[in-house]
């Protein structure tokens, strides 16, 4: 999918790009498969700030992906490729045989009127669902599950991909986009081919105004606050943190410090670390 650069008519439009949507075949969602989405602003349940610099955007509705691929051993049919204004990548709209529609993740190669399967009988083809132990090893797959029957939680970004590496009795082995090489139960659902709209890390937003539209707030560096906003504020001038290293406004260790729990039950299945940059 080409990346479109659009002509300097203004500062803001200097240097910014964005996608042509070659691919994107309809512009309607489905809206048996939309919900409507509440903005909170960040906010929790007691009304106060839970994550920072978020608000405003534009208005939006959910789209219900099948993570799950509930609809096993039926042939479905790819209506149209969409923009998906809640996520990086592109979803597919599916037609069932049996009647029902759904939307997933669209992989690289799915284009309108292919046939997608899911369960175990599917072949290995862009799209396709099946278990772990049904993919021949050296795949490359994504939307995977963690847990039998929960839906897929990793490798759901744009542009990424997993590969399975091997599989030893009731688990296999998956290296993740991260670096990370860890196991999963062979049971568990995963989807063949890499995530569509690879070229997404390629955008240049160009201006404040569309990371505005896309429900950002603006971001105040610490060094530039005052001593009671921030642990590294004050100072005459462009003043160093005064820390050994950088922390959050509430004076906890930020940027390198490990925060997983040393104990955690999954730790056991991770086979190697995520590479460090």
């Amino acid at each position: 999918m080409p990346i479109k650069q659009f002509k300097p008519t203004s500062p803001g439009r200097r240097g910014a790009s964005g996608f042509d949507f070659s691919e994107v075949t309809r512009s309607e969602p489905e809206r048996s498969l939309t919900v409507a989405l509440r903005k909170h602003a960040g906010r929790d349940n007691q009304g106060r700030i839970a994550v920072r610099h978020r608000g405003g955007g534009h208005r939006r509705r959910l789209r219900l992906i099948d993570f799950k691929r509930g609809i096993r051993g039926v042939d479905a049919r790819v209506v149209s490729i969409e923009y998906d204004p809640n996520r990086s990548a592109r979803i597919a709209l599916l037609q069932f045989s049996t009647g029902p529609k759904a939307y997933i993740l669209a992989p690289v190669g799915l284009s309108v009127g292919d046939t997608v399967r899911n369960g175990s009988d599917a072949e290995i083809r862009p799209g396709n669902a099946l278990p772990l132990e049904n993919i021949p090893v050296g795949t490359t797959i994504h939307a995977i599950e963690l847990h039998p029957g929960q839906g897929a939680t990793m490798v759901r970004s744009a542009g990424t991909a997993a590969q399975l590496m091997a599989k030893d009795g009731e688990y296999a082995t998956l290296r993740l986009p991260s670096g990370e090489t860890r196991r999963v139960l062979a049971y568990c659902i995963a989807v063949i081919g890499q995530v569509g709209n690879v070229e997404r890390e390629q955008i240049s937003l160009g201006k404040a105004g569309r990371n505005r539209h896309l429900g950002r707030r603006p971001t105040v560096r610490g060094s530039a606050m005052t001593p009671r906003d921030h642990p590294h504020g004050g100072g005459e001038g462009k003043a160093p943190i005064g820390h050994p290293g950088p922390k959050t406004p509430w004076g906890k260790p930020a940027r390198g410090v490990k925060t997983r729990r040393p104990k955690k039950a999954s730790n056991a299945l991770i086979v190697r670390r995520r590479e460090t940059r």
